[in-house]
C-alpha cells in the first residue's frame, strides 16, 4: 500500500434548504459505510465526492492529493451505481474497457485487462454479452469489475446490492466482501441495509439530517446506539435518561428502569426486544421494570412475532413466538403488560 494514504474530506453542500456537512475520512484498505434514513444526505455525499454534485465549500484529499476542484473523471475513483449504468451498446468487456480507454490504455491492452478482470468476477464466459442479456447479479459484478479495473484511489458504491432479489443478493453481497477485501484503495458504500452494512463495512458513519450522529466499528454501533434511527437499525429499544446508581430516570421524569449498570449522569439505556416479557394482567411478584401497556401494531419478523406497545409510560418492542399470541390472544388495542429484567438492560453514558 505505499503511497496510499486513503480519504480525507470535509463536504459542504447547500440544496435549497438542506445542508450537508460532515467530515469523512477512510483509511487505505478500509471499507467505510454510510448509513441513514432518507433524505438524510448520504447519496449527496457520495455524488459530492464523486465531482457529480458541487460543494458549497470544504475540500476532498484522496491518497493526499486535493481532488475537489478536479473534473470527475481526473479524481482517480471509481464509482458503481445503483442500477449499475452499463453502456447498453457495449459488450461486457468492452464496458469495463471503458475506463481504462479513458485513461489512455491502448484498445488491446484494455481489451485484455478487462477480460482478467472478467475473470476475476466469474464473468470469463460473458465477455461477449450485452447488458441486457445479463442478470441483475451478473450485471452488478460487471459494474464492479469496470470500477475496479482502473485502480482507483477511492472506491464508491452507492446502494450496490439493492436492487437483487434476496437470492442474489447473498451471492453478490459476498463477492464484494471478497473484492473490497483484495482492494488496497479507501471504499465508501451507501446503504440503507444494515446487514449490508455489517457484513461489507470495517466502519460505519451514520448520517441523520445532513450530519454525522455517530460513527465506529459496526459491533460498537450495534451495541450502543446513540439515536432512535441507529437503534431500530440495530432492532434494540432506545431510551435516554438519568442515572443514578442502579436506577434510570427517563427524560420523560414520570418512569424509572433498575439495571445492573452503576453510572451516574446523563445515559442511553437500551434493551432487545427479546428481552420483554409480555403479560395479559399484572404478574405475581411484580418484577421492578413492569408498566402497563396497549399493543399497537403485531407484524411477522422473521421466526418471531413483532408486538409494538405503544405508551405511555414506556413505547417499546416486544419479540415474542406466534404460539405466545395465540396463547395471550394479543390483537392490536389489547391492554397488557410489559417487563424486562434488570440484567437484561444496557446501559452507557449519552
Amino acid at each position: 500500500m505505499s503511497g496510499r494514504r486513503g480519504l480525507e474530506a470535509r463536504l459542504l453542500v447547500r440544496r435549497g434548504p438542506f445542508e450537508l456537512d460532515v467530515e469523512l475520512e477512510a483509511e487505505p484498505g478500509e471499507v467505510v459505510a454510510l448509513l441513514g434514513p432518507n433524505g438524510a444526505g448520504k447519496s449527496t455525499a457520495l455524488r459530492a465526492l464523486a465531482g457529480l454534485t458541487p460543494m458549497a465549500a470544504g475540500h476532498i484529499r484522496v491518497d493526499g492529493d486535493a481532488v475537489h476542484a478536479l473534473p470527475p473523471e481526473r479524481r482517480g475513483i471509481g464509482m458503481v451505481f445503483q442500477d449499475y449504468l452499463l453502456f447498453p451498446h457495449l459488450s461486457a468487456v468492452e464496458n469495463v474497457a471503458f475506463g481504462l480507454r479513458c485513461q489512455g490504455t491502448g484498445r488491446r491492452e484494455a481489451r485484455r485487462r478487462a477480460a482478467e478482470w472478467l475473470e476475476r468476477v466469474g464473468l470469463a464466459d460473458y465477455a461477449s454479452s450485452r447488458p441486457r442479456t445479463l442478470s441483475g447479479g451478473q450485471a452488478q459484478r460487471v459494474a464492479l469489475a469496470r470500477a475496479l479495473a482502473v485502480e482507483p484511489s477511492l472506491l464508491l458504491l452507492d446502494e450496490p446490492l439493492s436492487a437483487l432479489d434476496a437470492h442474489t443478493r447473498l451471492e453478490i453481497r459476498a463477492a464484494v466482501r471478497r473484492h473490497l477485501a483484495g482492494f488496497e484503495g479507501a471504499a465508501v458504500l451507501v446503504t440503507h441495509d444494515p446487514l449490508d452494512a455489517m457484513v461489507l463495512a470495517d466502519r460505519l458513519v451514520v448520517v441523520e439530517g445532513g450530519r454525522v450522529v455517530q460513527q465506529g466499528e459496526p459491533a460498537e454501533v450495534a451495541r450502543r446506539p446513540r439515536t432512535d434511527y441507529v437503534a431500530r437499525l440495530v432492532g434494540l429499544n432506545l431510551y435516554r435518561g438519568h442515572a443514578s446508581g442502579g436506577t434510570v430516570t427517563l427524560q420523560d421524569g414520570a418512569h424509572q428502569l433498575d439495571t445492573i449498570d452503576k453510572l451516574d449522569g446523563e445515559v442511553f439505556l437500551a434493551f432487545a426486544p427479546s428481552s420483554v416479557a409480555i403479560h395479559r394482567s399484572m404478574p405475581e411478584g411484580s418484577p421492578r421494570n413492569l408498566w402497563p401497556a396497549r399493543v399497537g401494531a403485531i407484524e411477522r419478523h422473521g421466526d418471531r412475532v413483532r408486538i409494538r406497545l405503544d405508551g405511555p409510560p414506556l413505547p417499546a418492542a416486544a419479540d415474542v413466538t406466534p404460539g405466545a399470541v395465540a396463547e395471550l390472544q394479543l390483537t392490536e388495542g389489547s391492554r397488557v403488560w410489559a417487563a424486562v429484567k434488570a440484567t437484561e438492560t444496557h446501559v452507557y453514558p449519552a
